[in-house]
């Protein structure tokens, strides 16, 4: 298994900028059906939640609605997919038998873990970025803290990479793939404070939302991009990187065990 053999620093070099380049060209040689998608998707966000039905919501913690809603949008983009990149991916390797050559590699665990990793954080930011560019044509976006909004959004596509890994791990037929994003990660997000804020809402849903991780994340953008958040953003970053500890942690661990690599 990879992970036994002695790792020497240029040849783990050469194999993480080999897997990650794999994964990035993976996506980018099929962009019609990796990066367009979800740009068409959210640009239909735009025109009707914002436009028609932000019109009559009017202004929202004295931003339009428009400029409210866009930084949870592109985190939306961002979240499902750093997720669906590294689950798709990663059980497509599985199915097909090819993971097996990799793992009897002298490539750490790691540095699988990290290679994954990386094209997932690469399509989510492709994608982030797409939809940032769009959310400019509806709205008026001035960077508040840029140093937050990078790290926030960088960090979420590697906590969601992560997560696609597990499920990619886990994961027996491709059925499998859909069941977190759709039962679990769209949910989430949309009771993340995405399309409203939290003080709209009564105080015991005001709680029910402070346990949703991605309700803390949209916060934390959304204070990058307009300086406007819910949630102290102290806290929000703590979380992030809490899970992203433990997903890093459970993720080695599966690749060492070989939990559902081996038969």
């Amino acid at each position: 298994m990879a992970g036994l053999y002695p790792a020497y620093p240029r040849q783990t070099l050469t194999a993480l900028q080999t897997l990650a380049g794999k994964e990035t060209q993976r996506y980018m040689r099929i962009w019609v059906q990796t990066l367009v998608p979800p740009a068409i998707t959210m640009t239909l966000y735009f025109v009707i939640f914002g436009g028609l039905i932000g019109s009559r919501v009017g202004p929202m913690e004295g931003y339009s609605f428009m400029e409210f809603i866009a930084p949870g949008i592109i985190m939306m983009a961002v979240i499902t997919n750093s997720y669906s990149n590294v689950a798709t991916s990663f059980f497509g390797a599985k199915f097909q038998r090819h993971i097996e050559e990799l793992l009897v590699s002298p490539t750490p665990n790691y540095v699988i873990l990290a290679g994954y990793v990386a094209g997932g954080v690469g399509r989510g930011l492709c994608t982030g970025l797409i939809v940032t560019i769009i959310a400019s044509f509806f709205a008026d976006l001035n960077i508040h803290n840029l140093p937050v909004t990078i790290s926030v959004v960088f960090l979420t596509a590697v906590l969601f990479s992560l997560g696609g890994f597990i499920n990619g791990v886990f994961a027996k037929k491709f059925d499998d793939i859909s069941i977190v994003p759709t039962f679990v990660l769209t949910p989430l997000t949309y009771l993340g404070g995405v399309f409203y804020s939290i003080s709209l809402l009564p105080e015991f849903w005001q709680h029910v939302s402070l346990i949703n991780p991605i309700f803390f994340m949209v916060n934390a953008f959304r204070y990058g991009v307009l300086g406007s958040s819910d949630v102290p953003i102290a806290i929000a970053y703590a979380l992030i990187l809490g899970f992203i500890t433990a997903g890093t942690a459970l993720s080695l661990w599966l690749l060492n065990r070989g939990t559902g690599l081996r038969t």
